[in-house]
């Protein structure tokens, strides 16, 4: 009998890793309903403009596009709901105080499903880049690019 094997799950936010100069990262659980879960399982995810914020203590991600589960009937999930984020008390006090420091943020990053089957996501407590900074990581890709090539040849 052969085991299907199934690729890995990983949805990244470019954008936020353009936007943003990372600073710290953790990996956070994620409180999810069934057909959430199972929509995540077929890859079908958007971490594009989402963010975290703090209420009561607790992490949230706001606006993180998880799509209907196509088989989800009547008790199908919002797509864009909030979400829980499941850390420990210490790094909720270390993201706390970092978001103290103007200028500072938290952002989801990337999206995955580990080895075990549970949903994590690694959110980044990140500085926005200033324009010329944007520039200057467009530059460096594209002499990469360009390395590369010339490396293959």
């Amino acid at each position: 009998m052969k085991e299907k094997k199934q690729r890995p799950i990983l949805i990244k936010n470019k954008r936020a890793i353009f936007d943003f100069e990372l600073i710290d990262t953790y990996i956070a659980g994620i409180v999810l309903v069934g057909t959430e879960i199972k929509s995540l399982r077929e890859g079908k995810g958007s971490l594009v403009d989402s963010f975290c914020f703090f209420n009561n203590g607790e992490l949230w991600v706001k606006n993180m596009y998880i799509a209907e589960y196509f088989y989800g009937s009547y008790n199908n999930h919002t797509a864009r709901r909030d979400r829980k984020l499941l850390l420990t008390k210490r790094e909720l006090r270390k993201m706390q105080q970092a978001l103290k420091i103007n200028g500072m943020t938290i952002v989801p990053v990337k999206l995955f499903i580990n080895d075990r089957g549970y949903a994590k996501v690694e959110v980044a407590v990140a500085r926005g880049k200033k324009q010329y900074d944007k520039r200057a990581s467009i530059k460096e890709r594209e002499d990469k690019r360009s390395m590369d090539r010339a490396m293959k040849r």
